[in-house]
């Protein structure tokens, strides 16, 4: 299931975009490439469509989760949280002090270590590796509405 884009056309159904394959290159960046290039030739964009094709979806392991590395995680990140909160109470304030600083980013970043620690035990029992996954495709073709094929091989062939 797909979340529908805040950008995307109003009325416009969610399919996969049928016309005029303008072309099928391998990576996105060729694709955008092309695409900038005709909205550059002040041809209009709305027409066209980036379809990515044979999509993989690519999971590369990171690292081995661990206590210190999850205690470490959420200390620095709740230490983070109480230097903001340290700063807004601070701001508000007549006086700065740096008691009250001090003690925002200590409850902070103990917070901080206690949230990531009861996380980590949870999650530990399924998933004990940290990832990063990005969907991949074999290639990309733009496609472009009927009738607007012709114009804008035109104007690729003229600009450089």
């Amino acid at each position: 299931m797909s979340t529908p884009s805040p950008f995307a056309r109003r009325g416009a159904p969610m399919t996969v975009p049928q016309g005029d394959v303008l072309g099928t290159y391998d990576s996105y960046p060729e694709a955008q490439q092309v695409v900038d290039r005709l909205a550059k030739a002040d041809f209009p964009i709305a027409k066209l469509a980036i379809v990515g094709n044979g999509l993989t979806s690519v999971e590369i392991v990171t690292r081995k989760r661990s206590w210190n590395r999850a205690a470490l995680s959420g200390v620095l990140s709740g230490a983070w949280l109480g230097i903001f909160i340290g700063l807004f109470f601070s701001l508000l304030s007549p006086t700065f002090t740096w008691q009250l600083f001090a003690a925002a980013v200590f409850i902070g970043a103990a917070f901080g270590l206690f949230l990531q620690l009861a996380s980590y035990a949870v999650a530990r029992r399924n998933r004990d590796f940290e990832s990063t996954t990005q969907v991949l495709a074999a290639n990309y073709q733009i496609i472009l509405e009927p009738g607007h094929l012709a114009r804008a091989q035109e104007l690729l062939s003229r600009t450089p």
